[in-house]
């Protein structure tokens, strides 16, 4: 059974850099050929797909948040992190993490993942 953990800041300032990690177990991420993807929902609103990163590392980004956003894999630890740069109040959401057998660019539906994190609650406010 595949599990997914986020974790970081629950607070962030505005224009600092929001980090935040993914921790899979249950699965390799290069072996277990899945995909894991980024998607955050800001308050009474739909999700929102961030960027999804492959079991061999190739990074696919949502048009809107490209130019702020880095998602990396990190083997050793089994973990998927995102960084996401000079966060304002409307970057205040739950941030998921969700794994795929397939790649789906700009996938949200719940039933177009196997998996799902509990999500993590993040709020940017000075």
């Amino acid at each position: 059974q595949v599990q997914l953990q986020e974790s970081g800041p629950g607070l962030v300032k505005p224009s600092q850099t929001l980090s935040l990690t993914c921790t899979v177990s249950g699965a390799s991420l290069p072996a277990g050929f899945y995909y894991w993807a980024w998607i955050r929902q800001p308050p009474g609103k739909g999700l929102e797909w961030m960027g999804v990163i492959s079991y061999s590392g190739s990074t696919y980004y949502s048009p809107s948040l490209k130019i702020r956003t880095s998602i990396a894999r990190d083997t050793s630890k089994n973990q998927i992190t995102l960084q996401l740069l000079s966060v304002t109040p409307e970057d205040t959401d739950v941030y998921y993490c969700a794994a795929s057998k397939r790649l789906i660019v700009g996938a949200t539906a719940k039933d177009q993942y196997d998996y799902w994190g509990q999500g993590t609650q993040v709020t940017v406010s000075s």
